[in-house]
């Protein structure tokens, strides 16, 4: 039976993580990119239909071209780290579950309905972001996510080979400068905005 982890884990993932604004100058590689793809998507999705569609910016060139669809603080942001993850979504996500999930017709689920896979892709992406968050760092990295771009040029620049993909948020990943946080904002007890039913 698995067990809790213990307090270092968990300040790691959680309690001492913090979003980051820089970085220090030191690489991200290309097996670590891969590192996090390979535990993030063990994370769930609904009908383990793994929406997200991920371009790893790390050139000078892919990250000038992000840097200039994001509003100015952000492309500063962009332009510095060692790599920025672009976090799609594939709505035509349903034409791979005869493979991701055999156990049932899961495609005909989604057949001709549009919105139900604009809706399930958001959702699941969304849910695959935040294990991009926790994998990079449960692998000793840090990330910066977040929105502040123009997504239709990021798709045009960026998806125009695949249509069906859409952006949905992007990340700064590298090994975070603690200069550049800010004080940590509110975290609320649980009864300020919860309940148990």
């Amino acid at each position: 039976m698995p067990q809790p982890l213990d307090d270092a884990a968990l300040d790691q993932l959680f309690r001492s993580a913090r979003t980051y604004n820089g970085y220090l100058d030191q690489p991200v590689g290309n097996d670590q990119l891969v590192a996090i793809w390979d535990l993030m998507k063990m994370g769930p999705t609904s009908a383990n239909m793994l929406p997200a569609r991920i371009v790893w910016c790390t050139s000078p060139d892919a990250k000038q071209k992000l840097g200039e669809l994001c509003a100015p603080a952000n492309k500063d942001k962009v332009l510095a780290a060692p790599v920025t993850a672009i976090i799609g979504m594939d709505i035509d996500y349903h034409e791979n579950l005869p493979w991701l999930f055999p156990h049932a017709d899961a495609k005909s689920w989604f057949d001709g309905n549009v919105p139900l896979r604009e809706v399930s892709a958001m959702r699941n992406s969304s849910l695959q972001g935040a294990y991009f968050i926790l994998a990079a760092r449960a692998l000793g990295l840090d990330t910066g996510p977040m929105s502040g771009f123009n997504n239709d040029a990021v798709d045009q620049a960026f998806f125009a080979e695949t249509p069906a993909v859409k952006s949905n948020f992007i990340s700064t990943l590298g090994y975070g400068d603690p200069s550049t946080i800010f004080e940590r904002s509110p975290r609320p007890d649980f009864d300020v905005f919860n309940r148990i039913a």
